[in-house]
């Protein structure tokens, strides 16, 4: 497709908000938004900071409906279109307001352009080598935008815009399937009730109702030998190694062609920022040096059961941290901290419930994954003209 391209500065009405100083902190205070206030396609309006506005400056800083705010700094290019009318909420100099010159241009098919680029890795190319990246709206008011007709425009923001609300309620889905899981997790564990029938008190003297379960406090090392794991250097890892390494940490931290703990082994990150993180490892893999393994556990315990019980009181395990600097648990706090165990055919029957909620999150997780990639192609496509979008009877999608 031929579309034609334009300088920023022709299609839009370009500026900066208002520099933030110690005057503007003095006298009546308005909400600005600022550069974090700005995430992809949406505004986060839970903290907005205050600063004194003039009456002149309220005028000139005044959002109008389909607005779009950019990132100056920071993720340079990052932006969203503010919708909403009459607004008492101003912005600071941290961002780019652009306003649309006349109807050729749709607010959104700009953010979406923007987000194609960031997606493509080019944003950075905007602003050059330099070691605090700003996008300056010199740089920005020549910045080349395709412009195909705007009911041209219209049509693909519309399929993106279907896109990012499916997206978006598959998100809040799983928000609220986590909230769920984390409520059903404290309703079976915390007060000791079964899936389908309450079975008494939490912890002390109980007994179910039709089983005569008891449910008994241990420390950890009473069920599960506490294994601190092997430092593995950089050099021992190899980009396409048959298994993970897990040095600490939430995500692996690289790959290598041996292992030293079986699947089905629960971890706790040992050190750092997220010591404390309970994980279910669900292949063999390398336990590094800054994470503990809950190896040879009881005949008594359920693995799952167990996982579930310590993710539940993941904070608790957290608060186990000591140090400043590099905070770590230290093995005796791990080894002491208390486990709940009803029977193990009742620890069965929750692991059971609570792996069936864990796994449907994980699985609309993926979904949500497959949809975001699906998009980014999406938009390559739209954005580029390789793809065209029907907007008249004289046109045909391929």
């Amino acid at each position: 497709m031929n579309w034609p391209k334009r300088k920023a500065g022709e299609l839009f009405d370009i500026q900066l908000g208002k520099m933030l100083n110690e005057k503007a902190r003095k006298g009546d205070t308005f909400s600005y938004l600022a550069n974090f206030n700005v995430r992809w396609g949406k505004f986060d309006l839970l903290e907005l900071n205050q600063m004194a506005f003039s009456d002149r400056e309220k005028e000139k800083f005044t959002l109008q409906p389909n607005d779009l705010l950019m990132c100056e700094g920071g993720e340079i290019g990052r932006c969203a279109v503010w919708l909403e009318k009459g607004s008492k909420v101003f912005y600071q100099k941290a961002l780019h307001r652009l306003r649309p010159i006349g109807e050729q241009m749709n607010s959104h098919f700009m953010y979406y352009y923007m987000h194609y680029l960031s997606a493509m890795g080019d944003l950075p190319k905007l602003v050059g080598e330099t070691s605090i990246a700003h996008l300056t709206r010199e740089k920005l008011v020549t910045l080349l935008i395709p412009v195909p007709a705007r009911d041209t425009q219209d049509k693909i923001v519309e399929v993106l815009l279907t896109w990012d609300a499916v997206i978006e309620k598959t998100e809040r889905l799983i928000t609220a399937k986590e909230s769920h899981y984390t409520h059903e997790l404290s309703r079976l564990i915390s007060q000791g009730q079964h899936p389908r029938n309450h079975v008494g008190n939490f912890a002390h003297e109980v007994s179910a109702r039709n089983r005569g379960d008891k449910w008994r406090t241990v420390a950890l090392a009473d069920i599960a030998t506490v294994w601190k794991g092997q430092q593995l250097n950089r050099d021992a890892m190899v980009e396409n190694g048959i298994y993970y390494a897990l040095n600490g940490g939430i995500i692996p931290s690289g790959r290598t062609t041996e292992w030293n703990c079986e699947a089905n082994t629960i971890t706790v990150s040992e050190g750092g920022n997220s010591c404390g993180f309970v994980s279910h490892n669900r292949e063999n893999f390398w336990c590094g040096g800054h994470c503990y393994a809950l190896k040879n556990l009881a005949k008594d315990v359920d693995v799952h059961y167990l996982f579930h019980y310590l993710k539940g009181r993941q904070a608790r395990v957290m608060a186990l941290r000591v140090g400043s600097g590099l905070p770590n648990i230290q093995k005796s706090d791990i080894e002491a901290f208390p486990v709940i165990l009803p029977s193990l055919d009742r620890q069965a029957a929750i692991a059971r419930y609570l792996n069936a909620l864990r796994e449907e999150i994980s699985t609309l997780g993926v979904y949500v994954e497959k949809l975001k990639e699906q998009k980014r192609g999406l938009m390559q496509k739209l954005l580029t003209g390789q793809w065209r979008v029907k907007v008249a009877e004289t046109e045909v999608s391929p």
